[in-house]
């Protein structure tokens, strides 16, 4: 299966155990890969994007920990989209379409923001069905 990653010229890959302190790093990371890649954090997608990643990342920690014990972040961008993805071990998918459950305001967010910014946002299973993969691509 290919993700389309292959066409865009910047790519990094970051894999942190599945712990609170997981949404700094990847927050921090994903801020130093902008700057690195030329996009900047002032960019008008960049506070954004960072809020999703945010959200995702809470998300794995939050319900994935216990099947999860690692997360892996993607960060991926071209001159036109940044891509990010977050992946777990743990086998529900969330729905990113259609009514939320009562606890589903941090996906609500990232619906919201996603659809306001002309991105998508896919929910990907692994081929063995035991994990999950939240693809967001948006564009700069």
């Amino acid at each position: 299966m290919t993700t389309g990653l292959e066409t865009l010229p910047w790519r990094h890959v970051l894999t942190l155990p599945t712990e609170p302190s997981a949404v700094r790093i990847a927050r921090q990371t994903a801020e130093l890969v902008l700057i690195e890649w030329g996009i900047g954090v002032r960019h008008p997608t960049a506070d954004p994007a960072l809020l999703i990643l945010s959200e995702l990342v809470t998300n794995s920690v939050r319900h994935a920990a216990e099947l999860s014990p690692t997360l892996t972040v993607v960060y991926a961008a071209g001159p036109d989209c940044l891509v990010l993805a977050v992946h777990d071990r743990h086998p529900y998918r969330p729905s990113l379409c259609g009514p939320l459950p009562e606890d589903g305001r941090g996906l609500g967010t990232v619906r919201e923001l996603v659809r306001t910014l002309g991105g998508t946002a896919v929910v990907r299973a692994d081929p063995d069905g035991r994990g999950k993969s939240v693809w967001i691509t948006l564009p700069l």
